[in-house]
């Protein structure tokens, strides 16, 4: 395993073109994003209160995206925390394999894009914290 620390994810600001009808925002695989997006889904009316993610993958990337509203990530690497408010539709943040996060805080009408790079595969999950903790040693 590639030895991954918070500091791997960071803030992608997306192509943003701005036209008098509305913006649109690009996702290329390869380009975009350091990966090829093979899954596609989205969170939406997450209850107040509510937390996603719980969560780390052994292989799998992601690029969250807001994509309406706003809502709290917070990665951890077992050594350090960050946590970064996704705001912006032309903000996407790049999560590496390896990292535990938790996904809070959401807006009322949010809605949270995720692309990945591999299909669903439970196996790749790791959902006990004690389990991520002893994997990152």
């Amino acid at each position: 395993m590639k030895k991954t620390t918070v500091y791997d994810c960071t803030l992608i600001e997306l192509d943003k073109h701005h036209h008098e009808k509305g913006n649109i925002s690009v996702v290329e695989n390869g380009k975009t994003v350091p990966f090829g997006v093979e899954r596609t889904y989205y969170l939406y009316d997450v209850p107040g209160g509510e937390s996603r993610g719980g969560h780390a993958h052994r292989e799998l990337q992601q690029l969250i995206v807001s994509a309406s509203g706003s809502f709290s990530v917070t990665l951890d690497d077992g050594e350090v925390k960050r946590t970064f408010l996704l705001n912006r539709p032309y903000h996407g943040l790049l999560i590496v394999q390896g990292i535990w996060r938790e996904l809070n805080d959401f807006s009322s009408g949010s809605v949270c894009l995720v692309l990945a790079s591999h299909k669903y595969d439970a196996a790749d999950y790791i959902r006990s914290y004690e389990e991520f903790l002893e994997y990152k040693k």
